[in-house]
């Protein structure tokens, strides 16, 4: 319980390995850490009970964190109420804002270079990623309204 009586609920996640882990032993950590230490680099305000953990048995990976109540209604709610782009839109800051402050700018435009390669890879994948984000939202449609058929 918090010091007001309020309930403190801690979530406990599964980390998995790194995509990484292929290019080499020096991606390979304990999964857990990978992931807080990410999210440390990222968050503007760290979550005090964010750690990692393993259960030796099973040879799982774990991090855990302070499940919070957001208190922002499902995503039901907010397309109904017409708030859906607004949402995204702030989510997508966010996102980009977090990124920003996970890599030295020096760095990443000396990685990025002067050409248009990195711009037009990026342009290709978020193409590539739009296309598959419709059929996903696609396929969705299909399943909760599936099509009569005849007989």
């Amino acid at each position: 319980m918090s010091g007001d009586g309020a309930p403190l609920f801690l979530q406990v996640k599964e980390a998995g390995k790194s995509v990484l882990e292929c290019l080499g032993r020096e991606f390979e950590d304990h999964p857990g850490r990978r992931v807080v230490e990410g999210q440390r680099i990222m968050q503007a305000a760290s979550d005090v009970f964010l750690g990692w953990t393993e259960d030796e048995a099973s040879g799982r990976y774990f991090y855990v964190r302070h499940l919070k109540n957001r208190r922002l209604g499902t995503i039901g709610e907010l397309v109904e109420e017409r708030a859906l782009g607004s949402y995204a839109r702030l989510c997508g800051r966010t996102l980009a804002r977090a990124h920003a402050r996970s890599a030295d700018p020096a760095v990443l435009a000396g990685y990025m270079g002067k050409s248009d390669v990195m711009d037009d890879a990026l342009a290709s994948f978020a193409l590539a990623y739009a296309q598959r984000t419709q059929r996903d939202y696609d396929r969705l449609l299909a399943a909760k309204h599936p099509a009569t058929k005849r007989r």
